[in-house]
Parts: C-alpha cells; sequence; structure tokens
C-alpha cells in the first residue's frame, strides 16, 4: 500500500467510546481552562499531523461569535468509504469510537503527536455540536454529531469539488466545562508556535467575534524561532542551525550565543513542547558539549586554566530542538518529557557530524563561543562562596531565616502560604492580619535589585534577594531543590498602583530568572487586593475593577453611600486586608503561569534587559492605548 492511500481499512480501534462525558478529566485533564481548550489541540493536532505527513499546507483555526470554533485543512480528508470489521463510514468512526486512528499503523503516518487516537472522539463526546465536512474523491461530505456524539446527521454528499480537506466545526459543552470562550492570545501563541516547527505551513486565525486575523508562515522554521527568542538580546554568533535524518527520524537544531546570563534551551517532539525536555535535549547537549570541550582543548582556545562545566556551556545559549519521531515514549500522560533512549543516540550522531563541521568552516564562531564559556565558568567560581552565604542549609533551621520574616507554626509546606509585601506598613497590617498557623509575611524594603541586569554576584549581594531567598528555602539556579520549599503557596501582595505593578514585575522576573520551577509547577501567586471600598447603609462592596465600580453605583442610583478608592495596602486596617486579600474563603488569587514562554521570554527581556531602543518603541507604541489619567507622567 502506497503512503498516498489512506482508507479506512487503516483505521486501527483499540476499544469502544466510554462515559467520557462523566469523567472528562481522565481525557483532557481537567474542565478548566486547559482541558476547554485541550479540545482545539485535538483537532489542530490532526491538520498538523497530515502537514507532517507531506499533505496539508494551510490550516485555518475560526473563532466563531457564538463561541464555537473551526478548523480547516487542505490535507487528504477523513476516509469516508466503510470500515472491513466495524461497517460504519471511517469518519463515523474516528468520532465515536476511542482509541480509533490513522495513527497506530506507521505506514498511514510515520510521525504523529496525537498517539492514542482519542483526540476527535472525545471532541466529540464534550461538545454540544460537532459538525464535520471532508473533500476527497471530488465530493464533500457531510456528517454532525450533538449533545455527547449523538448522530443528527447521517453521512452524505453535499456537493462537489476538486479540492481535498477537513473542516471540523465544534462548541464545547457549557454544562460541562467551566469556561465558555476561547482565548485568542493563548491560541494566537501555540499557532504560532505550530507555523515555527513546520516551515512552509500557512496558519491563519480569524477571530469573528473581534474582527481580528493573524496569519503565519515560516519558511525558515525554527532559525527564525531562535531570532525571535533572542530579538532582544546581545547575539555574540549568528545561528547555528543543521538538520538530519536517521532511522526514520528527523532532527532540525538551530542555536546561538548571547551576552546575557540566559539558558533556554526548547524542546519539540513531533511539534509537542516538551516544557520538561528529555532524551532529545540531552543528546543534544551532550554533543555540543563533547565538541566544544575536545576542540577548546585541541586548539588551546581558553586564556586560563579553568575546567568547563556543562552548566557554563549553557550559559547565553539559546536553542531550539525539533525532532520528528516515529512512535515517542513519553514519560506521563502530559506529554512533557520525552524518555525514547534512542532519540538521544540519534540526536548526538547527528550533531556531533554536523557541529565538527560547521565549526572547521567558522573557527571564529567557535573562538567567540569559547570566550563566552571561559567567563562564564569563571563567574561561576567567584559567585561560588557568595552563592554559599545565602544558601539554606535546613528548612528547619530557623537561625538562617531572615529577621523580618514573620514565620507560620505550620511545617507541611502543602499548608503553608507566604505574603511578600511591600514596605512596612503594609508588612505590619499583613502581619496582624494573617492566620499566624499557615500564612508566613515577608515585607521587603521598597524595589528589589532589577535581576535582567545583574549577574549572579551581584543578585547574591542583595539584601532584599537574600531574605527572599532564604524564607522560600529552594535555593537558585543550579542549586535549586523543590523539595526543600518551604511554603506551598508564594503570593506577591503589592499596591494595585503603577508602583506596585513595578515591584510585582521585578519579582517575577527574579523567579522567572532563578527560580523557574516554581512557576512552572504552580507556587507562584499575585494577590489582587480591592481597588474601591463602596458603604451604603449597612451593605458593604469590596471593588476590584472600575467596571465593577460603575455597575454597583448604576444599582444605587438615588440612594447615598461612601466610596473609597484604596491606593495601598497599608490604609488598610487588618481585619480589612484579612477580609478582601487574604482570606482563602474570599480573596482573589491569580496563579502565575508561563504558557506562553516565547512572549514571557520575549517580554521580560524587552522590559527589563540591557537594550533601551526597543523598550522606547514599545512604550511609544503602546502609550496611545492608554487613557492620559493611566500614565504615570
Amino acid at each position: 500500500m502506497s503512503e498516498q492511500e489512506y482508507k479506512a481499512e487503516d483505521i486501527k480501534v483499540l476499544e469502544g467510546l466510554e462515559a467520557v462525558r462523566k469523567r472528562p478529566a481522565m481525557y483532557i485533564g481537567d474542565t478548566g481552562f486547559r482541558g476547554f481548550h485541550h479540545l482545539l489541540w485535538e483537532v489542530v493536532d490532526n491538520a498538523i499531523d497530515e502537514a507532517l505527513a507531506g499533505y496539508a499546507k494551510n490550516i485555518t483555526v475560526i473563532i466563531k461569535k457564538d463561541d464555537s470554533i473551526v478548523v480547516k485543512d487542505d490535507g487528504r480528508g477523513i476516509p469516508v468509504d466503510i470500515h472491513p470489521q466495524y461497517k460504519v463510514s471511517a469518519l463515523e468512526l474516528v468520532l465515536t469510537k476511542l482509541h480509533a486512528g490513522g495513527k497506530f499503523d506507521s505506514k498511514t503516518y510515520k510521525v504523529a503527536g496525537g498517539l492514542h487516537g482519542v483526540g476527535i472522539s472525545v471532541v466529540n463526546a464534550l461538545s454540544e455540536f460537532v459538525d464535520v465536512k471532508v473533500k476527497r474523491d471530488g465530493k464533500i461530505w457531510h456528517i454532525r454529531f450533538e449533545k455527547g456524539g449523538k448522530k443528527v446527521k447521517d453521512l452524505e454528499v453535499i456537493g462537489e469539488t476538486q479540492e481535498t480537506g477537513t473542516e471540523v466545526h465544534f462548541k464545547p459543552d457549557a454544562s460541562i466545562f467551566e469556561i465558555t470562550e476561547f482565548d485568542e492570545k493563548y491560541i494566537k501563541a501555540r499557532l504560532k508556535e505550530l507555523a515555527y516547527l513546520n516551515p512552509g505551513v500557512r496558519i491563519k486565525l480569524i477571530n469573528e467575534k473581534t474582527g481580528k486575523e493573524y496569519e503565519f508562515l515560516f519558511e525558515r522554521g525554527i532559525e527564525e524561532l531562535v531570532e525571535e527568542l533572542s530579538k532582544y538580546k546581545n547575539a555574540l554568533t549568528p545561528i547555528i542551525a543543521y538538520s538530519g535524518k536517521k532511522d526514520d527520524s528527523e532532527v532540525d537544531i538551530a542555536f546561538r550565543y548571547v551576552e546575557e546570563d540566559v539558558k533556554l534551551i526548547k524542546g519539540y517532539v513531533n511539534n509537542i513542547h516538551t516544557v520538561e525536555g528529555g532524551t532529545h535535549i540531552a543528546g543534544f547537549l551532550n554533543a555540543l558539549s563533547r565538541v566544544l570541550r575536545e576542540r577548546i582543548a585541541k586548539e588551546k582556545l581558553m586564556k586560563s586554566n579553568v575546567d568547563i562545566e556543562i552548566e557554563d556551556i549553557k550559559e547565553g545559549l539559546i536553542a531550539v530542538v525539533s525532532m520528528r519521531l516515529p512512535q515517542p515514549q513519553f514519560e506521563g500522560q502530559t506529554k512533557t518529557k520525552l524518555g525514547t533512549s534512542k532519540a538521544k543516540q540519534i540526536v548526538y550522531a547527528i550533531s556531533v557530524e554536523k557541529l565538527n563541521t560547521y565549526f572547521d568552516k567558522n573557527p571564529k564562531v567557535l573562538k567567540t563561543i569559547a570566550n563566552r564559556i571561559e567567563s562564564a565558568a569563571q563567574a561561576r567560581l567567584a559567585a561560588k562562596r557568595a552563592r554559599e552565604l545565602v544558601k539554606r542549609k535546613t528548612a528547619l533551621e530557623a537561625s538562617t531565616l531572615p529577621g523580618k520574616l514573620a514565620d507560620c507554626s505550620e511545617k507541611n509546606a502543602e499548608k503553608t502560604e507566604l505574603f511578600i509585601v511591600e514596605g512596612e506598613s503594609a508588612g505590619g497590617s499583613a502581619k496582624l492580619a494573617r492566620d499566624r498557623h499557615v500564612q508566613a509575611v515577608l515585607p521587603l524594603k521598597g524595589k528589589i535589585l532589577n535581576v535582567e541586569k545583574a549577574n549572579l554576584l551581584k543578585v547574591l549581594k542583595n539584601d532584599e534577594i537574600k531574605a527572599l531567598i532564604a524564607a522560600i528555602g529552594t535555593g537558585i539556579g543550579e542549586n535549586f531543590d523543590i523539595s526543600k520549599l518551604r511554603y506551598g503557596k508564594i503570593i506577591i501582595m503589592t499596591d494595585a498602583d503603577v508602583d506596585g505593578a513595578h515591584i510585582r514585575s521585578l519579582l517575577l522576573t527574579f523567579f522567572y530568572r532563578y527560580m523557574k520551577e516554581l512557576i512552572d509547577k504552580g507556587h507562584v501567586y499575585v494577590a489582587l487586593p480591592p481597588l474601591y471600598k463602596i458603604k451604603s447603609g449597612k451593605e458593604v462592596w469590596y471593588v476590584y475593577s472600575d467596571e465593577e465600580k460603575d455597575a454597583i453605583l448604576k444599582k444605587l442610583e438615588g440612594k447615598s453611600f461612601e466610596i473609597q478608592r484604596y491606593k495601598g495596602l497599608g490604609e488598610m486596617n487588618p481585619d480589612q486586608l484579612w477580609e478582601t486579600t487574604m482570606n482563602p474563603k474570599n480573596r482573589y488569587l491569580k496563579k502565575i503561569t508561563v504558557e506562553d514562554a516565547i512572549e514571557a521570554e520575549e517580554m521580560f527581556s524587552l522590559l527589563m534587559g540591557e537594550k533601551v531602543e526597543p523598550r522606547k518603541q514599545f512604550i511609544m507604541q503602546h502609550a496611545k492605548e492608554l487613557a492620559r489619567e493611566e500614565l504615570d507622567v
């Protein structure tokens, strides 16, 4: 059978669809933001898999005004002929049977992101409706399901066409999910990422609710992604890019070195972002380390005799490793870490050969990298003693904790919270307001050091940062140990003004650069204090936005009321602070995530980095979006 032939008999079924609606979290993780958007990614993955197989060149996602969504591709189209075993069309089969798909047979898809075949059937089970049109064999086919996969329109021909492709229109079931609207920003970021990973594939996003349209097409693929990631950095080298094939696997790698103390290595397998890395990343780093060590020693490219460690080689490195691998093995259901041992060998072998060839032709680039590594090694040794001064020995040695920390009595980190507050005034109120059993308070004096512009040695000499590191207990950077975390929730509690926002940004920059695992594992939060207190008679409202304020004032029209604008947490008495911002029953917390690592990396570098001109342009571009009274001028 040739690869072009994609028929009903190619669809393999492992088991029937069971009670997905009763236990949706088993299939999509949760029924919140991630699970809601997971339905979209299941459908998009099918279109991308057609692109990976070499058949689709255009993919379009349309957010409809009724909060439904459409995914179109110009691939081969899902087969519509009758399945020999199940006696229904292959299209109906993949929409109604769990674990039915063309990806269990490597002849149909050599590589694929969706490995379990649950995708579109789960989408059907958890949607108000799924409406599918397939273009293939000169005809347009149509089938429709409603409320949990009940077929309401049999498969029928509704037209003729010379085109091929699949169009899936669905609406997640509002009775199952906690949210009902697709997030344009989140979808845009992922589609852009997919366009980088699939050079030559045009991906469009159309939002009919906002009227906005986006189009992504990157002919040079991950080279352009590395350009994007390093856009606001001071580049030391050009982008080094290479590709290779071995044993039905393909590898694309692009990287460069920058001046800044950043380590950013992004891994992908069959378009899946392996957040926790895995064997493909290990293969690349092992190869890079071997080649650089051997050539630096052989060509005597270092002035000092300092020993090189892998951390020295990773410092200043921005890299993307993308691999297309048949039947990859991931660790855990979340697919965040590749476990396939063969991938390490493949990436290593290809990288050693390609890197040596590149450095043979580009000796000046090799010398630049050697200087960067030597500088990193010397800085590491210089910082070692300073790091030991602030490294917390054990979670139980209270003598190492900062004096201004008001600790809690509970020792189980899963139950405890650390509130980081600005200033002694707010700190005093928070200490009086807190639940002393599980809530600790650490007041910081003024604004902490901007770590984006400082080296590690300077960071570790800063008193406020030393207090922060000691209180949290995990250490930082290469010494970070999540098992020593003293508080399950680290809550940034700053004023709702420009200074508060700046302090919040500085703290998040620090966490992002030196304790990123805290963000990755959901330990960092921002407290949202109220902006206003409105009182009418005995009724009191704490209000968190101007829109909410206007709505309440409209209801109070004709009645007497008092309104107080909170400019700082220090203005609240302890009872108010507890009731509005610290009491778990009433408070609003925003969990900090790095959903879009590309955008986060770019924004931290843009707003906190050394380059002034891009920041100036950003401010000038966006200042006009703000009203005059919102600007701090």
